[in-house]
């Protein structure tokens, strides 16, 4: 079989690699971006029927195109942000070829060979974007719970009927934990949720989206060279946050509120026992003490900016309330919990790539999106240049600067 041949091939037709595309077109570079589904796949088919983004639509941006609707204010959902990605896709002509599934890349002949379900390739650089979430992070012990516990995670659900009747031990307290914790309560089901680190954010603060905030005071455009611990950064999970018409707050206080019972990590299953951590006071503790300094840095911009007259005054979310001794302990066995749900992250997967650019933790190493082997990128990962760098509003940017140092190599 003829071997094509390309510039640059671009691995994954969602928001990141759509904008490594429009900018690869601008500077009248040859590419193919190749997709192993749909243009925006993952946006169709691994997520939760009720999933909405979690930044508004003003900030839903990429190259050239903007958030163009009646409610600026709101957040989009899954299927609104895959028609929003297959927008740009269609306007800025990116030459994606769908149904195409990379199954190996590897150094050759000075660029790179790339194994694909559709024949072979041959490019000089490569960009991955093919995401960050790729595969979800289930613990080990998770095969130790007895069987008639069902486990799912979130690219198994989509709403509770689809669960067994009972109580749900959610696992996780980031957005995903959170927001799943909520609907399942609210569904009618008695919900335990299980959390170790986390991040927390009021939904609003001086009456302007938190968001607002990050953009407005410069936090998301920090650069990953001025982040103290970069590897810390990267792996933090995603802020308890949801977008709502209401524009809610939705922490560890809300869910209470409602009665989800709150729980520490879930740290092991010995005997069908699901055993969570004693620190539940201790990880919530230094959540509010982390979002109260990040309250602080914008409070001090607002003052230094002149912003101040225009914003709320300065009124802070509640500190958490913590259970007085949450249980430590739950029998599985008993048939209290029926289901648990693994919100315990996620990992990109690079079982394809043949270079040694992989650490021992399947993580790529990487400076700024630059991996250690000439003309290979990334691009879509947690703070890659930016804070913002998964977003939407972030990737454009990233894909610019990307796109200039390729062109440089060329």
């Amino acid at each position: 079989m003829a071997i094509e041949r390309f510039t640059t091939v671009v691995i994954g037709a969602g928001h990141a690699g759509l904008a490594a595309s429009h900018f690869l077109s601008a500077r009248s570079i040859d590419h193919v971006v190749l997709e192993r589904g749909e243009v925006a796949n993952s946006w169709r088919t691994e997520r939760w029927d009720s999933l909405r983004l979690l930044t508004p639509n003003w900030q839903t941006r990429l190259p050239g195109l903007s958030y163009d609707g009646p409610d600026p204010d709101g957040y989009l959902s899954a299927h609104e942000v895959a028609e929003f990605v297959e927008r740009f896709a269609k306007e800025s002509a990116a030459p994606v070829r769908t149904g195409v599934e990379v199954t190996s890349v590897r150094r050759a002949d000075g660029g790179y060979a790339l194994t694909t379900s559709v024949g072979p390739l041959h490019a000089r650089t490569v960009v991955i974007a093919s995401g960050a979430c790729n595969r979800p992070v289930v613990p080990p012990f998770a095969a130790a719970l007895p069987a008639s516990v069902v486990q799912v995670t979130p690219f198994d659900y989509r709403e509770p009927s689809r669960l067994p009747e009972g109580g749900v031990l959610v696992v996780g307290g980031s957005a995903t934990g959170v927001q799943l914790a909520a609907e399942l309560h609210r569904s009618g089901r008695p919900v335990t949720l299980a959390t170790g680190e986390h991040v927390r954010l009021p939904r609003t603060y001086r009456g302007r989206d938190v968001l607002w905030w990050m953009e407005a005071a410069g936090v998301w455009g920090q650069r990953y060279t001025e982040v103290e611990d970069l590897d810390r950064a990267r792996r933090l999970p995603s802020p308890q946050l949801v977008g709502t018409p209401e524009r809610t707050a939705l922490d560890l206080n809300a869910l209470a509120a409602e009665g989800v019972e709150l729980v520490g990590r879930f740290a092991a299953v010995r005997d069908g026992r699901a055993l969570f951590s004693g620190g539940l006071r201790n990880v919530t503790a230094l959540a509010d003490l982390k979002m109260g300094r990040l309250l602080d840095t914008f409070d001090a911009w607002a003052a230094d900016s002149g912003q101040a007259v225009d914003v709320g005054p300065a009124e802070r979310p509640e500190p958490t309330q913590v259970p007085g001794s949450p249980r430590l302990q739950l029998d599985l066995n008993r048939g209290e919990i029926t289901t648990v749900v693994w919100a315990t992250g996620f990992r990109p997967a690079y079982d394809w790539l043949d270079v040694p650019v992989v650490d021992a933790k399947g993580r790529l190493q990487h400076d700024g999106g630059v991996l250690d082997s000439p003309g290979l990128y990334a691009l879509g990962l947690p703070v890659l240049r930016r804070r913002n760098s998964t977003f939407l509003c972030g990737i454009e940017s990233d894909a610019a600067e990307i796109v200039a140092h390729l062109h440089d190599h060329l």
